[in-house]
């Protein structure tokens, strides 16, 4: 895993100079995955790496942990919290959805969640521009082929460094790296809402989609979870769809 450590901090700094950037950036969740990503890019780029904790309507344990996360990393980082702006944009939402009578419960409790996303990407953005930075995203090989994450919002970054990496190997990537072990072993979970975890929204486990990913023999239940996530997120991992010339 040191080996590959190496590779990717090499490929990282190969990214910023063919793009003629300063640095990167990485908004960081408290969860493994941009914990991983915040020790490669501070490795990197020790005097111009950035982590952006990004609180809105969260866990105070996730700024914990990311507080962790930086410390561990020894990365430069700010914290601007999102919930004031998140709740102004999306009472509005819910209000005209409202006064339409197009309200629908579930349909507008994941546009909540996907709008957190996006705002925090739209964050990213921001500062990153500031400082002549790529963004850098934390999608696994896991959330990657299974379209577990939000188009254009933690899906919307310049590079993707863990994309071929299973949920597994980013823990060895983890230990590897000196994440705390309280972060390398906390549930998955996107903290969308209360009480949420990545394995529970899916109906499958991070280990069966590794072994899936990998040629392994997974139940036939498992199997169709995410061939069926892998078909219906195909739009994800393309660019907008676009009609031949005419």
């Amino acid at each position: 895993m040191e080996e590959k450590v190496t590779k990717l901090v090499e490929w990282l700094r190969e990214q910023v100079k063919t793009a003629q950037a300063n640095g990167l950036i990485v908004g960081i969740s408290g969860g493994i995955d941009s914990a991983v990503v915040a020790h490669l890019i501070k490795r990197a780029f020790p005097d111009n790496s950035l982590g952006v904790i990004m609180p809105c309507k969260s866990n105070p344990k996730d700024e914990e942990d990311a507080l962790k996360v930086v410390e561990s990393s020894g990365i430069d980082s700010i914290t601007i919290d999102l919930t004031e702006t998140h709740e102004k944009l999306f009472t509005q939402i819910k209000d005209k959805l409202k006064e339409q009578n197009k309200w629908n419960e579930q349909a507008v409790k994941m546009g909540d969640a996907n709008t957190r996303a996006r705002l925090r990407m739209t964050t990213l953005y921001a500062v990153a521009n500031n400082f002549g930075y790529l963004v850098t995203g934390t999608d696994n090989a896991a959330e990657w082929h299974t379209g577990y994450f939000t188009k254009y919002g933690d899906g919307g970054v310049d590079l993707v460094p863990l994309v071929h990496f299973t949920k597994g190997e980013v823990r060895e990537l983890a230990k590897t790296l000196g994440v705390p072990d309280e972060v390398i072993h906390k549930a998955p979970s996107a903290g969308l809402w209360e009480g949420q975890t990545d394995e529970n929204e899916m109906g499958t486990t991070y280990d069966m989609i590794d072994k899936y990913l990998k040629g392994e023999e997974v139940p036939e239940y498992d199997r169709q979870i995410i061939e069926n996530m892998h078909k219906r997120s195909e739009h994800k991992r393309r660019l907008a769809a676009a009609p031949p010339k005419f």
